[in-house]
């Protein structure tokens, strides 16, 4: 068939007589109509699904809750609950790493973690009681115009501990079994005499409390000391173990004492001694979580600071390096303990009626002590001593000096100036103590050698405090005494280095 055959065929799309048909411009081709059929397909689909989802009812929300919540952020923004958001944040993460820090280095399976918790929770309990007797027991006797008050309080408060405290360390060291029990009871019983004393604020009760509270405070140091070399963590040494003691101690000390210092203010000194109650009470769990191990003490041996001669026990005497360092570290806290009491009945001394001023000129002096034990500590802890008996005779002299200016200088510039080397020298001797007792001590010795010493540190500070409360409120004479103190303690440590002693000795002793 030709091309003219199919011309007259009406059938033959295309064709018209003799020639192709053309299409107008709105007729639409067949590709074109197979796309609108599968729109207008597509609309119909979109239209029936939103009217489906509109008849359909929203499911359940889910509520969340606890971590969920959280993070799931404030329902409506606002200042508030941003704020509030990001603190809850904060804290946690403040808070894990404080458990990071305080369980590094295995110390979370040795014991020493636990350990940390409830040495802190001393410092806390300490820290309030200071709060609630700022008011009553430091600064009564300083504003007593008559010198028989000002020594009865002396001997309520200070004087007894020097009576109990050679008791103590040797009957806490015969503690062979339930030293975590001793511990525990001695914080029970510091949140029980911190009732007596809210309750009895404004009574005589007020001083023996407030000493048995000071006494089981300083019971438990010794028990601390002497439990430490126990939970130690395996490649770290005592000196490190005591630094971070110290430093997560007085963090506590810090935070606590803050806190504190808003409680009284809210609700006044007896808020104050209860709040000290409360951390006592949160103290003896945590004594009670001190690992089971620390109460094994086979092969435990007893020590002794000067052997006597024809005793039939066998205890261990301590190394004369050992010696050296307890004389210097003595003559330290006896300055700390001095600077602590006397520098607060002189700023009440001289500042009397102005309670705003002598808070803030006290916590100058606290201020200056607080970063000097931050500062001895750090570096203690960075730094190795090879050579402790020439470091802690450095730090004598440096505290010395200090304290010589302080008296020729009068002012409480000079006094800040002596509580920051003071506290940093303290801080450095004790270090160079814990390092010589690992050196030189057996290990079975370690616990009753870090017991004793810590008893002959407190003793050095009741003096100190002593003498601080009984000298008359004066910078230049308190300074003047307090430096005597000193250069006779820095001669007798030098001494000791030699071989030789201010005091005589005892026949069969070398």
């Amino acid at each position: 068939m030709t091309r003219s055959d199919h011309s007259s065929d009406p059938g033959r799309p295309g064709w018209s007589a003799g020639r192709p048909r053309r299409r107008s411009a709105a007729e639409p081709t067949p590709e074109r109509q197979r796309r609108s059929v599968a729109d207008t397909r597509r609309q119909q689909r979109t239209i029936a699904d939103d009217e489906a989802d509109t008849r359909r009812e929203p499911p359940p929300t889910r509520r969340l809750t606890g971590q969920d919540a959280d993070d799931a952020g404030p329902k409506k923004i606002t200042v508030t609950r941003v704020a509030a958001s990001r603190t809850r944040n904060l804290t946690r993460a403040g808070v894990r790493a404080f458990h990071r820090a305080a369980s590094a280095d295995g110390a979370d399976r040795s014991g020493l973690t636990a350990l940390t918790y409830a040495w802190m929770a001393n410092y806390a309990s300490d820290a309030t009681l200071a709060v609630a007797l700022a008011n009553t027991l430091f600064f009564s006797a300083a504003s007593a115009e008559s010198k028989d008050k000002v020594a009865l309080y002396l001997l309520i408060t200070v004087a007894p501990f020097a009576v109990i405290a050679p008791v103590i360390g040797p009957l806490l060291d015969r503690i062979q079994r339930g030293r975590r029990l001793a511990l525990a009871l001695s914080t029970a019983g510091q949140g029980v005499l911190a009732v007596v004393l809210a309750l009895f604020m404004d009574t005589w009760a007020l001083y023996p409390a407030a000493l048995g509270i000071m006494v089981l405070s300083k019971s438990f140091g010794v028990l601390k000391a002497a439990v430490t070399p126990r939970v130690l963590p395996p490649g770290i040494t005592l000196v490190t173990t005591n630094s971070r003691l110290t430093v997560f101690g007085m963090i506590a000390s810090g935070v606590f004492g803050g806190i504190g210092a808003g409680i009284a203010f809210l609700f006044g000194s007896p808020g104050a001694a209860w709040a000290t109650a409360v951390i006592c009470g949160v103290g003896v769990w945590l004594c009670l979580r001190i690992p089971s191990w620390v109460e094994v003490t086979e092969g435990e041996e007893e020590t002794v600071l000067i052997p006597r001669p024809g005793t039939k026990a066998r205890r261990v005497p301590m190394s004369s390096h050992v010696v050296t360092a307890l004389w210097a570290n003595g003559s330290i806290r006896a300055l700390t303990g001095f600077l602590t009491l006397f520098s607060a009945f002189v700023v009440k001394h001289q500042t009397e009626g102005t309670p705003g001023r002598q808070l803030v000129l006290l916590g100058i002096v606290g201020a200056a002590a607080g970063a000097g034990g931050f500062l001895g500590n750090a570096l203690g802890a960075r730094r190795r001593f090879d050579r402790p008996d020439t470091v802690v005779v450095a730090g004598l002299g440096a505290t010395l000096a200090a304290t010589v200016v302080a008296a020729i200088l009068v002012g409480l510039t000079t006094a800040a100036v002596v509580g920051l080397v003071g506290a940093t020298a303290s801080a450095l001797l004790k270090v160079c103590l814990d390092a010589v007792m690992q050196r030189d001590m057996p290990e079975a010795a370690r616990a009753s050698a870090f017991g004793r010493s810590e008893t002959i540190l407190q003793l050095s500070w009741v003096f100190g405090g002593a003498l601080g409360v009984l000298l008359p409120p004066e910078w230049w004479i308190g300074f003047t005494v307090i430096s005597a103190v000193l250069a006779v303690g820095t001669v007798q440590t030098v001494l000791t280095t030699r071989g030789h002693s201010l005091l005589p000795r005892r026949r069969g002793t070398t």
